[in-house]
């Protein structure tokens, strides 16, 4: 059949009809190996079927070449730009379209069209870039929970930036196995921001008191993603914080309070473009450290605090002195309120306060700290006293056991004196020992054997006994012997005597 038969043929049947052969001659053309001329006119006729009116024809050629890499160009990009629910077959896996293919329907389609797409193999970092700049919530969350697509770091802060109020996106984001430290930081602020809305337009906190409670949570997330992250992975958050405006000296601070001398190391060659073995050297210097916080341009009044702070922190670090505490620790704390005592009010004012939150919140997580250390040590008290109870349980249960044991092993078992006395076949009454027979007694007999009463007893009888009886006949047997000889011999002699 050629060409012109074929589309004679599908304009006068149903929709079902020409669905049905659309798709025939679809695969025909993919897999059947036509020749040079079928082919053509194969394809000829699928370019055709493109004008059908009916979306099920189209859709019956998209799900024929939709992961095939033979399909046409022309069939497949038409297909891409077609309906929702036929462009969605071809954009969710074909091969043939290219990136820019891609980025041209996320662009001018619907939401579903770009979340197919975020749902695409080895998507490339183009193709994620793009969904990510005009993607929605559920885009973007579908886009990060491909695990397959290529997204750089500015774009996953870009997610954040539009969507991270969204808590499928922030979900799907921390659930990536690859995601950078400076996007889980990103998106930890973005939560901290939205409970902080959240709260002030309940009317619960005044909007400034709560920024300052989102910005301090911000800074302990800081520091307890660089601990013990690298100092690669403590090099990009700094730079981050940099460039977004969140490293300040209240940070700096609070990670010098807080023992996290990397993260401080980093921030201050950061912000004044030393080396880190420079920084260290001056961090160890008391001069140096005024040098290093000017150089940064950090708050002046925050020098003696920090001077006071690294002093405690060498001390500590040469063994003259210990430093307790979780997280903020309160002996470096207050080192630097008595640092600042001496300060004028007007620039005191401001040091002090943040000192004394510092104070409060150390105090807070010692508590805490305390507190789960009881709680564990009760809980463990709890399961070994269970544990004994248990361990208790088991051996009374044993010993109850054991003395059922013994109680059955002291039972004495029948005797075969017993057994003979109590077995009723062997009474002096019973039928099958008298004189009367009777056929009941027969049958009785035949199928229940007799006890043998005399090997019974002489089974019974102790091994003493038997070997003294035994002795007994042998002694009676030699002498019968004898005596049986010695006729023998005196017989010729009585038979004389007798004649």
């Amino acid at each position: 059949m050629n060409i012109r038969q074929f589309l004679a043929c599908t304009q006068s049947t149903s929709a079902g009809r020409r669905a049905e052969a659309a798709s025939a001659l679809t695969r025909a053309y993919l897999y059947g190996n036509l020749e040079a001329d079928a082919a053509w006119e194969a394809k000829t006729a699928i370019l055709a079927l493109l004008d059908d009116p009916a979306p099920v024809v189209r859709r019956a050629m998209a799900e024929a070449c939709a992961a095939s890499a033979r399909a046409p160009r022309p069939l497949v990009v038409a297909l891409a730009s077609d309906q929702t629910e036929v462009a969605c077959l071809v954009l969710a896996a074909s091969p043939v379209l290219t990136d820019a293919d891609l980025v041209d329907a996320a662009a001018m389609g619907c939401e579903t069209i770009r979340a197919t797409i975020a749902a695409r193999h080895h998507l490339s970092h183009a193709v994620a870039g793009a969904l990510a700049e005009i993607g929605g919530a559920d885009t973007l969350a579908v886009l990060a929970r491909n695990p397959t697509a290529r997204i750089t770091t500015g774009r996953m802060l870009r997610m954040v930036e539009r969507h991270g109020g969204d808590a499928g996106v922030r979900e799907a984001l921390l659930a990536r196995a690859d995601l950078p430290i400076e996007v889980r930081h990103a998106v930890g602020a973005r939560l901290a921001r939205t409970l902080s809305d959240f709260v002030t337009a309940c009317g619960w906190l005044s909007p400034d008191r709560s920024a300052r409670m989102s910005r301090e949570a911000g800074e302990r997330t800081v520091l307890e993603l660089c601990d013990g992250a690298g100092a690669a992975a403590t090099a990009r958050i700094v730079k981050h914080l940099r460039i977004t405006g969140q490293l300040n000296a209240g940070l700096i601070l609070r990670a010098i309070l807080s023992g996290q001398m990397a993260f401080a190391e980093t921030a201050f060659a950061d912000l004044t473009g030393l080396e880190h073995a420079r920084v260290g050297t001056l961090l160890r210097e008391p001069r140096g450290i005024a040098d290093l916080h000017r150089r940064a341009g950090l708050a002046e009044a925050l020098l003696p605090a920090v001077v006071a702070a690294l002093s405690a922190w060498r001390e500590a670090a040469d063994g003259t002195s210990t430093l307790r505490g979780v997280g903020l620790s309160r002996r470096m704390i207050e080192r630097a309120i008595t640092a600042c005592e001496d300060m004028p009010f007007s620039e005191m004012q401001g040091v002090m306060a943040l000192l004394t939150r510092y104070e409060a919140e150390a105090a807070r997580d010692e508590a805490r700290a305390v507190a789960r250390a009881i709680a564990e040590e009760a809980l463990a008290r709890e399961a070994a006293r269970r544990e004994a109870d248990e361990a208790a349980a088991e051996w009374r249960a044993a010993q109850e056991a054991a003395t059922l044991r013994l109680a059955a092993d002291d039972i004495p078992e029948p005797t075969a004196l017993d057994r003979i006395a109590l077995d009723p076949r062997d009474r002096i009454g019973d039928r099958r020992f008298t004189d009367v027979a009777s056929p009941e007694a027969d049958i009785v007999a035949e199928r229940e054997p007799r006890t043998d009463p005399v090997g019974a007893i002489l089974d019974a009888l102790p091994e003493a006994i038997l070997a003294s009886f035994r002795e007994e006949q042998e002694r009676v047997r030699l002498a019968a012997e004898t005596e049986a000889a010695s006729d023998a011999q005196d017989a010729p002699e009585r038979r004389r005597l007798a004649a």
